[in-house]
């Protein structure tokens, strides 16, 4: 019995079991606007701020130099945009024009990862911690809130 407890304790340690799969949410392949691979199962086990967004929404481009800025602040937690409702040429304008070059933003064309997360509108915020669970904001945070709620991702 103890060879198999000690047997049991070395594959946990050395990563050999099994995993438990993510949620079904992160479940998912898409492409960033330059044509890369983003997995959304490798965004599982960090903190992450995915910012849900569209070239012609108003509050879209108030916001975005303001989540620009939060992604040079919080270096420890990864930013990706997911962009939607446009086409790829309006979502890369979109990045240039306010300099969002810093982190990957999906090219979302089909909606999938907006349902996945149970986006409706936009701006949406989904604060991912590194345990998988989510949290949605839907709208426009001010500056502080949107420090706070980012801060709590990599204090607790």
């Amino acid at each position: 019995m103890r060879v198999l407890v000690l047997l049991l304790g070395f594959l946990l340690l050395s990563g050999c079991a099994e995993k438990a799969p993510p949620p079904e949410k992160f479940q998912f392949t898409a492409k960033t606007l330059d044509g890369a691979e983003l997995r959304g199962d490798k965004l599982v086990g960090q903190p992450v701020v995915l910012w849900f967004w569209t070239p012609w929404c108003p509050s879209c481009n108030a916001e975005a130099p303001l989540v620009a800025k939060m992604a040079a602040r919080y270096p420890k937690v990864q930013f990706v945009g997911v962009a939607a409702q446009d086409e790829l040429a309006a979502m890369k304008k979109f990045v240039s024009d306010h300099g969002m070059d810093a982190f990957p933003s999906l090219a979302d064309l089909d909606g999938e990862v907006w349902r996945r997360f149970g986006v409706t509108a936009q701006p949406t915020f989904a604060f991912v911690r590194p345990d998988a669970s989510v949290e949605l904001l839907v709208g426009s945070p001010a500056e502080e809130q949107l420090d706070a709620r980012i801060s709590s991702l990599v204090s607790g």
